[in-house]
């Protein structure tokens, strides 16, 4: 049988359908988790393999989405008998269908969910903790004889990166992934298939896409936005309907009309997710006989990424903030040796707000460890800000430390002509699939001519190809001298500038303040020179974003240039209103701290606002509202889940200070009410449940949290003897909606005046009602709203 690569050029991939609406039609004990049933019934998983076989299947996922150790904590098997026995099941559906006289190519994928917990800094779970989870699936799968993996209906970009690493440190197999978005065109966690894809395209995956999600109609514009984007395979496996109580979904006419849509635009691997069933991949299997699609060939830009925002570079003059740099600053190299990072953190929210497109993050001083603070340092702005990074140090332990863990696409800087540099730091731009930035200087220094510094360039080039790291991944620094010592240093930069342009074809960024080093009105130079690099072809300018006379230069030579037509974007900034650019030394607000997740500033800000009122009056007037705040922009899609998270929790940290102060002053600082949560018995994801925790808490509320997979029963018990009547129930699998029923049920019967509130993926208000539910809440903020509701009703 030929390479599963090879069968991907040759043909439209049919994939098989859901898994979870075929178990969920048999009669299964419901303690049972599905991945199980592949050594509990495996005569079951062999006949759902077997029927979208004869559906017309190319590849059969094997029964493997959960099997995780975490999700599988505590239970009677590991991991690598479920995927072992999940695996085979899909073998032997596949040796029976060949038996019958079928000849045509079968292929059996290891399937990767997620692993139903946040990571840090946004969950509980650390990188390596993740990274190892799935490397023990991989090795698992490999072993068992899988052909490809999928990893599929990932909401994290941070945990889909790892998954990858996981998957190609310990296998050769194919890789195919597929994130599951909202109807915002994000995920969950705030990614848009821009950034994945820019994540994606040269980390070493086969495919890339969307599953789950919802329906074909609303997962068509973004579909179309991915085309565009990337150039690898575009997987699609959306929802025909999630399955009702009984596990039947539905697949009408449009699914199949949208989906045909979809391979005529050039999609090349296609399937189905809930309520979809062998039904529906036997009509997608008779539409690919007439449906012909062609796949384009795109001309990507050199972009960066964070999870939620990608830079394009080239087509704009794009920022970098340069002040995360220890050199010259004493007290930030001091709080750097102390492993603290609030300095960092403050510069990092400032220049997003004086309007940095990337920040350069740097801690190299004397006494740290830049392999370890760097990649820290990464994980707390990226918790933060949604901005890309330039990963900067001089240690390349640092920066693969950085580049491991960052989430999305960074630019490393730098490698340079010297041997040693290209050959420890190009490695691992290829395999992190990052941009890099190269900076013209060898064991010579940096050289007096422009015809030198275009040699490394081109040496740096040729390099990097060799590598196959593709050109768009590679920038060029030309760098400058001072004019204090050669009034030429400014011609020979621009000079090489443009040569790099316009000869190599390559993007270019610069550390612009260089040039004036040891002049007075340092500004004045900057500013002129700015200018002039921006014409001879400077695309990434490094900057200090608080100088306003350096961004009001770039955005004068948008206009100038062309570039900003109709001069649109400088009219929207400037005119009809004063400038508002905020100075490095402007006064941080509360509100603004917490929003950026600034914890040193809050405390501060807190304890100033003892001084002056109450803590009832602080909790009332300040806290509250800008928690309301923070829930209704994400609930609009203006911040995402990490900041939510950031953002709730430094919130906490006002809290907690405040409820010092009212202990001390005997006042009632106590609990609004107590709440119960808990997802249900079964289900092992508590990602939603635990985010709920966290903003009910820090809306005062006292929680009792039992976990994940817990009885009814000890849901009723609980709630008995702590006197709750106000219930959370978490459900993320259609399979487990029915241990959602029971306990809604067992608490109604025990406790008639108790009140529950339900969520989950797999839930809306209709499915919530006809379940026996009170209410259903969309957003962590629609359960608090609820529960005031709830307490201030009673009068408790």
């Amino acid at each position: 049988m030929k390479a599963f690569t090879d069968f991907m050029k040759e043909k439209t991939v049919l994939f098989d359908g859901a898994m979870g609406t075929q178990i969920q039609k048999l009669d299964i004990d419901p303690g049972i988790l599905p991945d199980e049933l592949n050594i509990l019934q495996p005569e079951a998983i062999i006949n759902i393999h077997l029927a979208y076989l004869e559906s017309g299947s190319d590849v059969l996922t094997a029964n493997t989405f959960g099997s995780n150790a975490y999700k599988n904590a505590g239970r009677r098997y590991t991991p690598d008998e479920l995927i072992s026995a999940g695996i085979a099941c899909a073998k032997e559906a596949r040796e029976r269908y060949r038996a019958k006289g079928n000849t045509r190519p079968i292929y059996i994928a290891l399937d990767l969910g997620p692993i139903g917990a946040l990571l840090e800094p946004s969950g509980h779970i650390r990188w390596e903790q993740a990274y190892e989870l799935y490397r023990e699936q991989v090795i698992s799968g490999v072993r068992a004889g899988a052909e490809l993996i999928l990893i599929e209906t990932q909401t994290d970009l941070a945990e889909l990166r790892c998954a990858v690493l996981a998957c190609k440190e310990n296998s050769s197999l194919p890789i195919l992934c597929t994130m599951s978005f909202e109807r915002s065109g994000r995920t969950f966690t705030g990614t848009d298939p821009q950034s994945m894809a820019t994540t994606l395209e040269d980390i070493g995956v086969e495919a890339v896409g969307f599953n789950c999600s919802f329906g074909t109609k609303e997962m068509r514009p973004l579909i179309e936005q991915l085309l565009k984007t990337t150039n690898l395979p575009v997987m699609v496996q959306p929802n025909a309907g999630l399955p009702d109580e009984v596990g039947e979904g539905f697949c009408f006419d449009p699914f199949v009309a949208d989906m045909k849509y979809f391979v005529e635009q050039g999609v090349g691997i296609i399937g189905g997710c809930c309520g979809t069933s062998p039904d529906t991949i036997r009509l997608l299997h008779e539409m690919l006989k007439t449906a012909k699609g062609e796949r384009k060939r795109n001309k990507l830009p050199t972009r960066i990424c964070s999870y939620a925002r990608t830079v394009e570079i080239g087509k704009m003059p794009r920022i970098i903030g340069e002040r995360i740099n220890p050199t010259g600053k004493k007290a930030f190299q001091e709080e750097l040796r102390g492993g603290k990072l609030d300095h960092a953190i403050r510069e990092a929210v400032r220049q997003s707000q004086e309007g940095a497109d990337i920040l350069d993050v740097n801690v190299g001083t004397s006494g740290v460890d830049e392999s370890e603070l760097l990649p820290r340092l990464v994980c707390e702005i990226q918790s933060i800000l949604d901005l890309p990074l330039q990963i900067d140090s001089s240690s390349v332990q640092g920066i693969e430390n950085a580049v491991r863990i960052y989430n999305g696409k960074p630019l490393i800087n730098s490698v340079n002509g010297k041997e040693e540099s290209l050959s420890s730091v190009l490695p691992i731009a290829k395999k992190y699939g990052a941009c890099v930035l190269g900076l013209t200087l060898d064991e010579n220094g940096i050289p007096e001519t422009v015809e030198e510094r275009i040699r490394i360039a081109e040496k740096i080039l040729d390099r990097a190809l060799a590598l196959g790291i593709p050109k768009e991944n590679l920038l060029i620094d030309c760098l400058t001298l001072t004019i204090s010592t050669d009034p030429e240093n400014a011609k020979m930069t621009n000079e090489a500038l443009r040569i790099v342009k316009e000869k190599l074809g390559l993007c270019t960024a610069l550390g612009v303040s260089n040039i004036s080093f040891g002049l007075p009105n340092r500004n004045a130079v900057n500013q002129a020179f700015l200018l002039s690099a921006l014409y001879s072809g400077l695309d990434l300018p490094i900057i200090n974003t608080a100088n306003g006379s350096m961004i009001e230069a770039i955005d004068s030579y948008c206009v100038l240039s062309g570039r900003d037509e109709g001069a649109r974007s400088y009219i929207a900034k400037y005119a009809d209103k004063p400038q508002t650019r905020i100075e490095s030394n402007a006064q941080t607000t509360l509100y603004q701290a917490i929003l950026s997740g600034m914890n040193a500033e809050t405390l501060a800000l807190t304890q100033e606002l003892l001084e002056k009122k109450s803590a009832i009056d602080i909790i009332d007037e300040d806290l509250i509202p800008v928690l309301n705040d923070i829930g209704s922009k994400f609930e609009k899609g203006e911040l995402f889940l990490p900041q939510l998270i950031q953002s709730s929790q430094t919130v906490k940290l006002a809290f907690d200070r405040v409820k010092q102060e009212l202990t001390a002053e005997n006042t009632d600082g106590g609990s609004k009410g107590r709440i119960l949560l808990a997802t249900v018995e079964h289900d092992v994801h508590d990602i939603g449940k635990n985010i709920v925790k966290v903003v009910l808490e820090n809306y005062g509320f006292e929680v009792v949290d039992l976990g994940r997979d817990v009885p009814a029963k000890k849901v009723v018990e609980e709630c008995r003897a702590r006197n709750i009547r106000l219930v959370g129930l978490s459900a993320l699998m259609t399979t487990t909606v029915a241990s959602m029923e029971r306990t809604i049920r067992l608490l109604k019967a025990e406790l008639p005046d108790s009140f529950v509130i339900v969520g989950g993926a797999v839930l809306n208000s209709r499915y919530a009602q006809e379940i026996g539910a009170d209410r259903y809440a969309k957003h962590p903020s629609e359960t608090a709203q609820l529960a005031q509701q709830f307490f201030e009703e009673r009068g408790l």
